[in-house]
This record gives C-alpha cells, structure tokens and sequence, in this order.
C-alpha cells in the first residue's frame, strides 16, 4: 500500500521554451475589469526596464488584449525561429507577446472557449523563444477563471501584484485575488490603487473623485502593503492611446521597484 505521506505534490509547471531564459516572473491581476490592470502592467514594465534591466510582458488577457496597443507594436509580427518564434520587441527593447499580434485585424474578436485559450497561454510559454529575461510581467485578465489558474499551475509565478480602485466593492474583490493566490502558495508582492484622485490644474488639490479610498484597511486586514496611488492622469491615458506608453515619466512605483529587485537578488 502507498503512503500518501511519503508522495510529492504533482506539479502541472511547464517547461518554458528551450531556448528561454526567464529569471522572474511577476503576475499582474484584477478582480474585476476597468481598473486599469493592463496600464499598471505597461507602467511597471517600463519603470523597470529604464532600470537597465531586461524586461517582457505576455498579454495573457486574451479575449480584451490592450499592451500591444499601449506599446505601439500593432503593425508588428512575431518572427519564425529555430524551435520557436520570438516575441516583438518596443522601441525600448521590452519583449512582447499578444493575441493581437497574431490576428490579422487587431479588432477582430477573439470568440474561443476556455480549454482553447488556456491552451495559447500554454504556448505563450512553450512557444515563444523569450531570451535572456530578468522581469516577465503577466498581464492577467480579471477575475479568477480558467486564464489565471492555468497561469498559477503551469507556469513558475514569483508573486503577484493585485491592482484596484477606491470603489466600496474593493474589499471583496481583493479578497478574492488574495485568497487564489494563497490558495495557489503565490506570494502577493502589494496592491496598487488607481484612479486613487485626481489632481485639481488650479489649486493643485487632491480630489478623491471615487470618494473616500479604504485601500489602507484593505491592505492592513491582508497584511500586504500598499505600492501605490495611482491619480486619474489623463495626459497619462493619451499616451497610452497613442502607443507611447514607455514616453510617461513617472515617480511611481518606487517601493515596488526596489522590492522587485530585491527578488532577483
């Protein structure tokens, strides 16, 4: 008879391409949709890269991908290599891979079922030839469906950052999040709060225009922190539309920064 104590867990991680090198891997999630999860992804994946280090985004939401168009690569293809295909490259030299770049009209709806699309996350990472990389960035699609579990299972996250917005809703959709990840043993790395306020042009106040922001109980109740505070920026939103995402020179991010690289130390 077998003793169930003597047996390892199964693992279900898959072995990324053979010719890969991915150092870390950081998941950027949401429980619900609009809360800007895809932008906070672009902005931390360009933060880090002017940091010298080099850096990638999967686009996992495969049903609403939105980073090629933040990154301004929609034009672009991912080329043909030996054993595999290697991702586009921003004009900063951030690797990417998207669903819309493999669609022949960036508009055109993806209307697949879950098995099909877990499977492209699958080759997202089995596929794609991602060379050399210190930060691989997961832009997840919200919520805690099939995507996000076939991403916890099957590939090797280092934590995760959870982002949200001041809503009264925010509490149980944190929870949410936080419980998977602790469910799947993932690391919650801190919450990013956006759409925190917006700054007055004329007197330069705070304006809490979701009103009062309860981010802080959240965070303390979890025993997480905080990265950041997010304001409503719409010069920001427009470089984003225009594909200029790695143009934003922001201050944010900084604790979240140095957190990250102490990961990879």
């Amino acid at each position: 008879m077998n003793n169930e104590k003597n047996q390892k867990p199964v693992s279900f991680i898959e072995e990324p391409n053979k010719s890969s090198n991915i150092k870390k891997v950081i998941a950027v999630v949401s429980g619900k949709g609009g809360v800007g999860k895809s932008l906070v992804t672009s902005l931390l994946a360009s933060a880090i890269a002017k940091k010298g280090y080099k850096t990638a985004v999967m686009d996992a939401d495969i049903t609403g991908p939105s980073i090629p168009k933040s990154f301004g690569v929609t034009k672009l293809k991912p080329i043909n290599g030996d054993g595999g295909f290697f991702p586009v490259k921003t004009k900063t030299g951030i690797d990417i891979m998207s669903i819309n770049l493999l669609l022949e009209n960036e508009t055109d709806p993806v209307i697949w079922r879950g098995p099909v699309i877990t499977g492209v996350i699958k080759q997202f990472w089995k596929d794609v030839i991602w060379e050399n990389v210190d930060y691989m960035f997961i832009d997840m699609p919200p919520g805690t469906g099939d995507v996000p579990l076939t991403v916890f299972q099957s590939i090797p996250v280092n934590g995760i950052i959870v982002v949200t917005s001041p809503q009264e809703l925010v509490s149980m959709i944190v929870e949410k999040a936080v419980n998977m990840a602790k469910m799947m043993n993932i690391p919650v790395l801190g919450i990013v709060e956006n759409m925190s306020y917006i700054k007055c042009p004329n007197c330069n106040r705070e304006i809490e225009f979701f009103g009062k922001s309860h981010i802080d109980e959240i965070a303390k109740k979890f025993n997480i922190s905080v990265i950041d505070k997010l304001p409503i920026n719409p010069e920001i939103a427009k470089l984003c539309d225009e594909g200029k995402i790695e143009d934003v020179q922001t201050e944010y991010f900084k604790n979240i920064l140095n957190k990250l690289e102490s990961l990879y130390k």
